[in-house]
This record gives structure tokens, sequence and C-alpha cells, in this order.
């Protein structure tokens, strides 16, 4: 399914599925639900759901009769943490979300090949983990 939200292009064909959840009911059962998060290639999650005639996906088919349907809907990162949390197992949650103890969160970010190269030298020179180097980096910026 592809759709145009706001401007943004969610594509299921394109996105990466990251987990996928059922509400165990029978296929075709009104109350049949199912469930997929997706991640866009920049970045964007959502869930692509269906489910039958007594879902929150249930379609209006005229003459208040509803039949079943499918929707993209957008949501945030802590949103789709949230999802995930709830509706798929520890394993696959920590396959998609980097889960810590401490309190920190991984934050993914795109540099060009000069700055990597650089970063990754650096953190050689001063024998420490590119992680700790940008957060050391962003903590002086931040102040």
């Amino acid at each position: 399914m592809k759709k145009i939200i706001n401007g943004s292009k969610y594509d299921t064909d394109t996105a990466k599925k990251l987990g996928e959840w059922t509400n165990g009911e029978r296929y075709g059962d009104f109350n049949y639900c199912e469930e997929a998060l997706y991640r866009t290639k920049a970045g964007r999650y959502f869930i692509h759901g269906g489910g039958g005639a007594m879902t929150k996906y249930a379609v209006s088919s005229g003459n208040n009769s509803w039949s079943g349907g499918e929707k993209i809907l957008p949501m945030s990162r802590e949103a789709a943490m949230e999802w995930a949390e709830e509706k798929l197992e520890a394993e696959e949650y920590e396959a998609i979300f980097e889960v810590t103890e401490n309190g920190n969160e991984q934050l993914n970010i795109t540099v060009s090949a000069a700055v990597k190269s650089r970063l990754w030298e650096r953190a050689e020179q001063k024998k420490v983990t590119v992680s700790a180097l940008v957060l050391e980096a962003l903590e002086e910026y931040l102040k």
C-alpha cells in the first residue's frame, strides 16, 4: 500500500518492515486485526494495519454497513517504540530499538565519508570510542 500523508510518502513496498502483530482472531472474522510497523528510508515510522468490519480499520460501505479495510498511520519514533513495546516480544523490540540500562538512547546520524574517517582517527588518537568522542563534543557544544 502506498499513501501520501502531509506531503510525505509511506509505501509498504519500499519501507522496511520492522515487526508485525495480529490479535489472534481468525482471518476474515469481523474482529480480525493485523498491524505491521515500518520505517521509511527517511526514518519516518508508520503502521500499516488492516482488519474486519468491527475494528478501527473498518470502512463504511453505505446504508449503515461496514466492511474490512486497511490504513497507513504515520507515527513518531516514540509512538513506534510504545507500539513495539506493547505488541512485540522483547527480542523483536531489541532488534529494532537500542535498549540500554543506563538511560542513554541511540541516535543515528549520517555524515560524509571524510567526517567519518576523521572521527575514527580522532577517537583512535584519544583512545576512546567514536560514541564517547561525539558525546563529548555534543556536550561541549550544547553548554
